[in-house]
């Protein structure tokens, strides 16, 4: 989970997965009052905070500032992005990187035939040479858990009880894209931190094995 999150410190959008952890109790097998516990990873959630915007001076690139997400149409249904970096494709649809059409309010795809630059207000409005295209479609969902990554910077509704709705108080903002969010210090030293720790954990096993042999040895000696 580290690595990956540290792969994708350059990829726009791109969330970092974090742990829930909880408590495993040992049984209490020597009469101890209190038993031996440890932290236990339970499961992974993603962290969805918001990255760092730049700016591009690419007018095809979009970043929102807010809580909510680009729909665009994916293979098998409706995604969900934070990665705004789109392309107008040979057919003149406005599309994502992978080729996904961007989605306007009513699942419509935003089709243009002319080269002239798209103009979109902070309320995702798209107009071109002053004629109004559509509306982006900006999604939100209330409950983040039921998200599921599909890819680096997309996510679909895992869940059925998961419900997009059009988002309130996101602004798009034109000619910039959201960077990760990822703390790349911070990934660095916990993925150190676990290495040494693997390394220990590597070594003390190492150190049982060898006290096993010598006590069979030494067992083996005293019958003979």
């Amino acid at each position: 989970m580290l690595a990956n999150n540290l792969a994708n410190t350059e990829t726009g959008g791109y969330k970092t997965d974090r742990e829930f952890y909880s408590l495993y109790v040992a049984p209490d097998a020597t009469g101890v009052d209190s038993a031996a516990t440890m932290p236990v990873i339970e499961r992974p959630w993603t962290d969805f905070s918001q990255g760092v915007i730049r700016p591009t001076g690419n007018p095809l690139d979009f970043a929102l500032s807010g809580k909510g997400f680009f729909a665009v149409n994916g293979p098998d249904g409706p995604l969900y992005t934070r990665q705004g970096a789109f392309r107008i494709s040979s057919a003149g649809v406005l599309v994502t990187g992978e080729g996904y059409p961007v989605r306007l309010t009513g699942g419509k795809q935003l089709q243009t035939t002319s080269q002239a630059p798209l103009d979109v207000a902070a309320d995702g409005s798209v107009s071109q040479e002053g004629q109004p295209l559509g509306k982006l479609e900006i999604a939100s969902v209330a409950d983040t858990s039921t998200l599921a990554k599909q890819g680096s910077s997309y996510f679909v509704l895992a869940e059925s009880s998961g419900q997009a709705v059009a988002a309130a108080g996101v602004e798009v903002r034109q000619g910039k894209l959201e960077g990760s969010n990822v703390a790349t210090a911070e990934s660095a030293v916990r993925l150190v931190s676990v290495l040494r720790q693997f390394e220990m954990l590597h070594k003390a096993v190492s150190i049982g094995d060898e006290m096993n042999k010598k006590a069979a040895q030494e067992v083996a000696r005293v019958s003979s």
